[in-house]
């Protein structure tokens, strides 16, 4: 089973948020895989017995009266379709778990298609609110769409093409920013310090976005960034270390800031190479039933290390830093994280649509769910706030960096 963390992401907003890491086309994190989902599950669920809802008359009853007031009264032409996809999705709602959600056949066909690693859209990662309904601009990718049209980290999307999208689905507003590449889309944001709404005109196009980047800082202390865990991530991780290792690292800083997550068998094949022998995390669904995964003792990572985080990492990026952590292998560093422990699985349906379940909590090696908490840093420190507003950071800038650099030259002394 390959179950995908589908990520919360805090950013600062009360109450929580809804992240979509996209690239404003069909790129969902997380959003973001193959899956195989829960298909016997599936099948077993599609049972031909009437039953729960389909044996209540008065529920039978209830719909048929409101489809007749609605073809005698509603001002607007609406299908059958249309109908039917709304009572879906009404029934997904009814749970009020901000990650379990109906796809139509066309959205999971987007979903499936961010498997490919390529996308076409402005090039951005954005976070909604739950509470509020706001989307924001997360992280503009560096020479893509969006970053040369001059969207900024923390703006927030007022109006694509003229709609306003606050309080919209994110999947809709995805919806309206993806187009064939070479078209344009012009997105208004309200960004701090301004008056009026700023205007953008942003030209999509292909967008191919690597999940690691690395490089050697002073000392021989090695540096990975993890965008996400995607299925192309592992062997980007795993190259990136070896990459290092020849270059004579003596440290490791990975920094997983801003990251909403993954699969979860990606972040557990990572943790494999870093952790010895033993329990990497575990799940617990409805009835109690557990899961663990573990590490072998085939590779481990001996040299000392610091994990970046803040309250933008979510999910597989905490089952990484809460494993590192409870293992005493890494010093974790930043902001307290999301607080993400719930583990989505999707469901295929028989007509190509599917629906996404939350199925179980996930727990750190010590036995810890962080759902709604977070991962607490081991030395807490925050950027200011000019450079949170900078796509990208001078690294005599970043403090939480330089803090990190700090704590791994300690424990080489």
């Amino acid at each position: 089973m390959n179950n995908k963390f589908w990520s919360g992401f805090a950013g600062g907003l009360t109450g929580g948020v809804l992240i979509f890491a996209i690239i404003f086309a069909v790129y969902t994190s997380a959003v973001e895989e193959k899956f195989e989902g829960l298909e016997n599950a599936a099948a077993g669920a599609q049972s031909t017995e009437a039953s729960g809802l389909l044996a209540d008359e008065e529920f039978q009853e209830k719909i048929e009266k409101l489809e007749s007031l609605i073809d005698a009264y509603y001002i607007e032409e609406v299908s059958d379709e249309e109908l039917k996809e709304g009572i879906y999705d009404g029934l997904l709602y009814s749970l009020e778990d901000p990650y379990s959600c109906y796809y139509t056949q066309e959205e999971y066909e987007e979903l499936m298609i961010s498997s490919s690693g390529v996308y076409c859209g402005i090039g951005a990662t954005v976070q909604q609110s739950i509470t509020t309904g706001i989307i924001t601009i997360v992280k503009p990718f560096v020479d893509c769409p969006a970053y040369n049209a001059g969207l900024l980290q923390g703006d927030i999307v007022y109006k694509v093409d003229g709609v306003e999208v606050t309080g919209r689905d994110l999947t809709e507003v995805i919806g309206y920013m993806k187009g064939e590449e070479g078209t344009t889309v012009t997105i208004e944001v309200i960004r701090d310090g301004e008056t009026d709404p700023i205007s953008l005109v942003v030209e999509r196009a292909r967008v191919e976005v690597p999940t690691v980047e690395y490089r050697m800082l002073e000392d021989q202390i090695g540096y990975i960034y993890i965008m996400e865990f995607d299925e192309i991530t592992e062997e980007q991780f795993r190259e990136a270390i070896d990459d290092l290792e020849k270059q004579g690292m003596e440290g490791l800083i990975i920094d997983v800031r801003d990251n909403p997550g993954g699969l979860y068998s990606s972040v557990c094949n990572m943790l494999d190479r870093l952790l010895p022998e033993g329990l990497i995390v575990y799940t617990e669904d409805k009835y109690g039933r557990r899961e663990e995964k573990r590490s072998t003792a085939e590779e481990s990572f001996d040299k000392p290390m610091a994990v970046l985080i803040n309250g933008s990492s979510a999910s597989a990026s905490e089952i990484f830093a809460g494993a590192l952590q409870d293992y005493q292998l890494a010093t974790i560093v930043g902001t307290q994280s999301y607080g993400k422990g719930i583990v989505q699985s999707l469901f295929p349906l028989y007509d190509d649509s599917a629906i996404k379940l939350t199925v179980s909590r996930y727990y750190t090696p010590n036995g810890v769910c962080i759902h709604g908490t977070g991962i607490t840093p081991d030395i807490e420190i925050d950027l200011d706030n000019a450079a949170k507003k900078l796509v990208v950071i001078p690294e005599d800038q970043d403090t939480q960096l330089q803090k990190a650099i700090e704590a791994v030259k300690e424990k080489l002394k």
